[in-house]
């Protein structure tokens, strides 16, 4: 972290180049996608429909590496940034940056690029971002400065190691100084790998390859084709019979894994965790979920291995609010999570304390507690919001369910028009610094439930400025557990996903800790 020297980019370079003997150039990679993209702007949008047909577009400064699945402050790698140091004090972050880029208009990539989006996402300046889903990832950052047009300096409040992994993500591309935000909605500028060819909101969006970019002989790929296919069986026909050489990344649910084998023999898929989580939201202003007893005993009675086996036929993780291990780094250990109530593994025990909870409050078999449980209309959250309301019957909850349109989702939460809700949360990189500020703190526009405990929030910050990576985890820990404790998102499992590829396929590798960093695909290629 301290230095990361020009000499390492050059080596990655050459074994790119050296493994690159066997790669071969040319043709378009087709692929569907179930949503369609709400624009083609990532710093505006919080969403995979965004990132995966997008990411190919852009350059970060540095960037997870794309062959290794597991995201970490080890596996970042120089972008648009050839090397940076970090001053003696842990708060100056200064990026040598790259030169003779050029963005795809054919202006020249500078220092002033690095500035100006960074200066957006802190909401300075007169470029305004329509939204603004990550704003609570810089709340550390107190300016950019530039010195000429090739080193920019991050100046941060308070020392933070994990800074370089929010600048690592998928989520975090530069963006061209001379392009106003609302073109990038439509009309992105990049200096990635692709260039957009065309965009047709639910229909497609097809990529082309970027002749001039500054990485010599890559892509690989003459461009991308996304189909936007929101019938599951409809997409999945469409890959067995040939007609898409890869499914959208991660979009095999277990359930279908079998299906697609069956069809596709020898189809190669890879089952991957996707540091996203199902959980519950309450509404913790209204009755009943202002009582704390009413949420301990709602906790009491959840099975989660039962939501595991039969949602993801075994193939998903318990934990906490941090991806639980081996594919996350930040993950609760097993003793303490069995150590929270409603998290043990003895679930019939459980159950009878919430039982008994629930008879003091006045409630029993013959008097339930009647509520709606909401959930998205959306087939991933609707198996599960199913699920519960049978689990909660054993504790005297009667739920029944609402169904409610994707379009109005979050802002039913936001104006707390619900009592319980079956939610899934994904995050951007497989870091406390994201997952603690961006879904838990106070202000964060990201924590769409209010959820607010200053005492907790004061580790926040804690945790942050810790470089010693073994006492920063037992902090971690220390929030994860009185997070759960408290009921702020009871998480019932971390999901896990399939994403499918035709064998003459080749350079793709999903992610384990994050869906949302792993689409650049400048290295892929097709041996056909």
């Amino acid at each position: 972290m301290r230095v990361f020297a020009a000499a390492l980019a050059g080596a990655l370079a050459l074994g790119a180049a050296t493994g690159a003997e066997a790669q071969k150039s040319g043709g378009i990679l087709r692929m569907y996608f179930q949503d369609s993209p709400p624009s083609a702007s990532i710093h505006e949008e919080a969403t995979t429909s965004t990132v995966v047909p997008f990411m190919g577009l852009y350059n970060n400064l540095v960037l997870f590496d794309q062959q290794k699945p597991q995201n970490s402050l080890d596996t970042i790698r120089p972008d648009l940034a050839e090397s940076w140091a970090l001053n003696g004090d842990g708060t100056q972050l200064t990026f040598k940056l790259r030169q003779g880029v050029k963005w795809h208009d054919g202006k020249p990539f500078t220092s002033a690029d690095v500035k100006c989006t960074w200066d957006m996402l802190m909401g300075e300046g007169e470029r305004k971002l329509r939204r603004n889903p990550r704003t609570s990832w810089y709340g550390n950052l107190d300016k950019v400065t530039t010195n000429g047009d090739f080193e920019a300096t991050f100046h941060l409040k308070q020392p933070q190691p994990s800074f370089l992994v929010l600048l690592a993500s998928g989520y975090s591309p530069v963006y061209p100084c001379h392009v106003p935000p609302d073109q990038m909605r439509t009309k992105p500028v990049g200096t990635g790998p692709f260039k957009l060819a065309e965009f047709k909101a639910k229909e497609f969006v097809k990529l082309r390859r970027n002749a001039d970019y500054w990485k010599k002989g890559q892509p690989y790929l003459d461009g991308i084709d996304f189909t936007i296919v929101p019938s599951r069986s409809t997409a999945i026909l469409g890959f067995v019979s040939n007609r898409f050489d890869m499914t959208a990344p991660y979009a095999v649910t277990i359930p279908l894994l079998k299906d697609v084998k069956a069809q596709a023999p020898n189809a190669q898929c890879v089952t991957a965790a996707m540091n996203n989580s199902t959980n519950l939201i309450l509404n913790r202003d209204a009755p009943p979920f202002d009582n704390p007893e009413i949420r301990k005993a709602m906790a009491l009675g959840i099975d989660r291995k039962a939501f595991i086996d039969i949602i993801n036929q075994g193939q998903a993780d318990a934990g906490g609010t941090m991806q639980p291990g081996p594919n996350g780094v930040w993950g609760l250990p097993q003793e303490i999570l069995d150590s929270v109530p409603g998290y043990g593994p003895d679930v019939e025990k459980n159950r009878a304390e919430g039982r008994a909870i629930m008879k003091k409050l006045g409630y029993g078999p013959d008097k339930p507690l009647k509520l709606k449980v909401s959930t998205r209309n959306h087939l991933l959250y609707r198996e599960p919001a199913v699920l519960l309301i049978g689990q909660l019957k054993e504790v005297y909850f009667e739920g029944e369910l609402e169904l409610v349109d994707t379009a109005i989702w979050f802002t039913k939460i936001a104006r707390k028009d619900y009592a319980i809700g079956l939610n899934t949360t994904g995050n951007g990189v497989d870091d406390p610094d994201q997952t603690f500020f961006e879904h838990f703190a106070c202000k964060s526009e990201r924590n769409y439930t209010g959820y607010c405990n200053p005492e907790i929030e004061k580790l926040f910050p804690v945790q942050s400025r810790e470089a010693d990576l073994e006492k920063r985890k037992k902090i971690v820990w220390e929030i994860d557990r009185q997070l759960l404790a408290d009921g702020a998102k009871p998480v019932i499992m971390w999901n896990a996903s399939a994403s499918c590829w035709h064998p003459y396929v080749k350079g793709f590798v999903p992610m384990v800790n994050s869906l949302y960093n792993g689409s650049r695909f400048e290295d892929i290629w097709l041996d056909k």
